[in-house]
């Protein structure tokens, strides 16, 4: 399928899934990012039109450039169900999306197509992303019944040995098993869900790859490839990691040897209006770069999500953006524009 009737398919599936009450409030969010842009005001009463809920915050494998990965947790926490369902009672009015994914491995949370069909039948547009190193037949079945909209599968290589030089410890041969147990699954139940991607993440490591793995998507019959640059750490001075392609890298280099971000960082970010993060620890985070739950703006396990997204801390982070995004070393490492 090409990328364009790739995204058109999944436009049609998302349309599904609006109302007159999410529409209205996507225009006030953007009217409220427009107004606080000019006047450094935030208008309290806009709730977010996606957010991202962590299932778990640990992982099986050990990718240096994630920072669980990087961290080897093999054991953590998963989100409490209660918190997510009544988080989800809360915002399903307004939300439109809600991704099953922020840092750890989703299937690691034995709970998540629960949770997948519950925010499925609340009317709200659901996707996660794993490695696939746990898509057996079983939960591939689970997934496809749970009426998830769009599965991401990482793919970071066309065969092993390009494959396990990111993805250390995982086996390609799992994840390639584990999208055909999917297609499986949609074709038993007689299901266009969920929309599957196979995602690669170019490095210097598996660029030569791209067309096998073009070859190998048009082979395992999935919706889209999606080739994705890299966010690295300690990039300055360049990297082992970062691609020689230059479309798909997220850094250039300076006239002094030095790496910066592509694009111009402006004092203004779009996401902290229209998204946010919850951790498996019910943290509410500004976005996804925030790692280290630097920033969180309460917890949703005692406090309701609309009272913390509004409240004075996150309403002063939004405002120290508008006047200064460079004083976030988060920031200072995000595509956002």
């Amino acid at each position: 399928m090409t990328q364009f009737l790739s995204k058109l398919h999944i436009l049609f599936v998302a349309l599904k899934y609006l109302s007159i009450t999410k529409i209205l409030n996507v225009l006030r969010i953007s009217f409220s990012y427009v107004v606080s842009r000019k006047k450094l005001l935030f208008y309290k009463q806009v709730r977010p039109f996606f957010i991202s809920i962590e299932p778990a915050d640990f992982c099986q494998l050990e990718c240096p450039e994630c920072h669980v990965g990087a961290s080897k947790r093999k054991q953590g926490q998963t989100i409490d169900f209660n918190a997510f369902t009544k988080t989800v009672d809360e915002l399903k009015s307004t939300l439109f999306h809600l991704i099953f994914y922020f840092q750890g491995e989703p299937l690691l949370n034995k709970k998540l197509p629960e949770m997948i069909r519950y925010a499925h039948r609340s009317g709200i547009f659901t996707s996660t992303s794993t490695n696939g190193q746990l898509l057996n037949m079983q939960t591939a079945k689970a997934l496809v019944e749970s009426g998830l909209d769009k599965l991401i599968v990482s793919l970071d290589g066309a065969n092993q040995k390009t494959y396990q030089m990111y993805r250390k410890g995982g086996q390609i041969e799992l994840a390639l098993r584990g999208i055909e147990n999917i297609n499986y699954w949609k074709k038993e139940l007689k299901s266009k869900s969920p929309f599957l991607e196979i995602q690669m993440v170019v490095f210097r490591t598996n660029e030569h790859q791209i067309d096998e793995m073009k070859t190998l998507a048009k082979k395992l019959n999935v919706n889209r490839l999606a080739l994705k640059s890299a966010q690295l750490y300690n990039f300055e001075n360049g990297h082992e990691l970062l691609t020689s392609i230059d479309k798909y890298a997220r850094y250039k280099m300076l006239p002094n040897g030095k790496y910066a971000l592509k694009n111009k960082l402006h004092n203004r970010c779009f996401r902290l209006w229209s998204g946010a993060i919850v951790t498996a620890k019910g943290n509410i985070l500004p976005c996804c770069f925030d790692k280290d739950s630097s920033h969180s703006f309460g917890n949703i396990i005692d406090t309701d999500f609309n009272s913390i997204i509004q409240n004075s801390k996150a309403n002063s982070f939004r405002t120290s953006i508008l006047t200064n995004r460079k004083q976030y070393e988060m920031c200072r490492n995000c595509t956002a524009k």
